[in-house]
């Protein structure tokens, strides 16, 4: 190895660790559709409904490109705490705000059913909506209403 080529190396083999992960998550989320490759500095998916083409992630629909992002999201917070020293450090939670609205029906039934078996394991899963849909379906939720003057926070079970 060159000492010049060995920092691209290295971030290229922390993508491909980083991808692998997004591509399992990927592919739950998106019901088998999905799953998702890179090559010199793009992200694509592999459409396994339509003969395995590669395509470019922006074409993707709105609740598709939710479900990569979520995905990479889920993929980095793992490589994240595999990289802890020692392996003490922990991400025990994600907060996702917004990008609900995007979602078609089916979209948001599959990434709803994801949040809520991740929240079934050891990681707290917070969402922020406006969707009601979503907003129902979270056991436990935190109003916020304002006024001229004030904020409120409420608790409320679901």
């Amino acid at each position: 190895m060159r000492s010049d080529k060995f920092q691209q190396w290295l971030a290229t083999a922390a993508l491909d660790t980083l991808v692998a992960g997004a591509s399992t998550s990927l592919f739950e989320l998106s019901g088998g559709q999905f799953t998702l490759t890179h090559e010199k500095g793009e992200f694509f998916v592999i459409d396994h409904f339509d003969a395995d083409s590669l395509r470019s992630v922006r074409t993707l629909s709105g609740g598709e490109t939710f479900q990569a992002s979520l995905a990479l999201a889920l993929a980095l917070s793992e490589q994240l705490a595999s990289l802890a020293v020692g392996g003490n450090a922990r991400l025990d939670s994600i907060f996702l705000d917004e990008g609900f609205g995007t979602l078609d029906p089916d979209a948001l039934e599959t990434v709803a059913a994801t949040l809520e078996n991740l929240a079934q394991g050891e990681r707290m899963v917070g969402v922020v909506t406006h969707v009601a849909a979503l907003a129902e379906r979270t056991p436990i939720r935190f109003l916020v209403s304002h006024d001229n003057r004030t904020s409120r926070v409420e608790r409320e079970a679901g």
